[in-house]
């Protein structure tokens, strides 16, 4: 057997694994959390909300409601009246988007929730890892671990160069042709609650993040979540319901 036969026969079976977990989670929490919620309800449903299992909720027209459960997302859109712990079957796609998402290292090659066609023209294309930083994100930033921190960029086309600035030191990252990642500055020291700033590559203003440790590293969406939420990590966390949304869609349309 090959190399690459071999690699894909893991990845398949990692993916696999991920699908079993998440179905196994889902059955033991019984609980389903509002992850992102827009529209008139949006104050009666926020952000955070959880539902027991045989709870409802009741939406009206303009609405838009998105529930994790058991790492799955289910995302309800206008008026009516829908069981917020309705059975959601995860799919290989999803469980692979999930593994790629919360996995420590990022894949090496990657094009992150990229728009597909006309129908997602325009969207915002964020980065396929929760721990690689996207320099055009500020806020406060969770590191997994120092020592792989990596700076990404939305393309691989062309030359970028991003400066940092902080710590009282400064350096820059140039990320070459044909590649989206590149390692932090050695010559500028990580450090937690500090400010650090990203320039140029076509930003219109300086963004600041400000770094914190992740202590134990979660291994499953719904656990990233709430370490997310609860370290204020808001960019990551947006990344991370994104991405489920999108493998959710996918899921849906075959």
């Amino acid at each position: 057997m090959s190399f690459p036969e071999i690699r894909m026969r893991r990845l398949g079976l990692t993916a696999a694994a991920a699908v079993a977990a998440m179905t196994l989670t889902g059955v033991a929490a019984a609980q389903s959390m509002v992850v992102r919620s827009t529209g008139p309800s949006a104050t009666k449903y926020p952000i955070g909300t959880k539902f027991k299992a045989g709870e409802r909720l009741t939406l009206v027209d303009g609405d838009k409601v998105v529930l994790m459960q058991g790492g799955k997302t289910r995302t309800l859109s206008g008026g009516g009246t829908y069981n917020a712990n309705a059975t959601v079957v995860a799919s290989q796609s999803m469980g692979e988007t999930m593994t790629r998402m919360i996995a420590k290292r990022p894949p090496t090659q990657t094009r992150g929730g990229a728009s597909r066609g006309p129908a997602t023209e325009g969207a915002i294309v964020r980065a396929p890892n929760l721990w690689v930083v996207d320099y055009r994100e500020g806020g406060t930033f969770c590191v997994a671990d120092p020592a792989l921190l990596l700076l990404w960029r939305p393309t691989d086309k062309g030359v970028s160069t991003i400066n940092v600035a902080g710590a009282g030191a400064s350096g820059s990252v140039q990320i070459p042709d044909d590649s989206q990642m590149r390692r932090w500055p050695a010559n500028v020291p990580l450090q937690y609650g500090v400010d650090y700033s990203f320039s140029g590559d076509g930003l219109t203003a300086p963004v600041t993040v400000r770094f914190t440790p992740v202590e134990t590293l979660p291994q499953t969406p719904d656990a990233s979540y709430e370490l997310l939420t609860g370290k204020g990590c808001t960019s990551q966390l947006e990344r991370l319901v994104d991405a489920m949304s999108q493998a959710e869609t996918e899921s849906a349309t075959g």
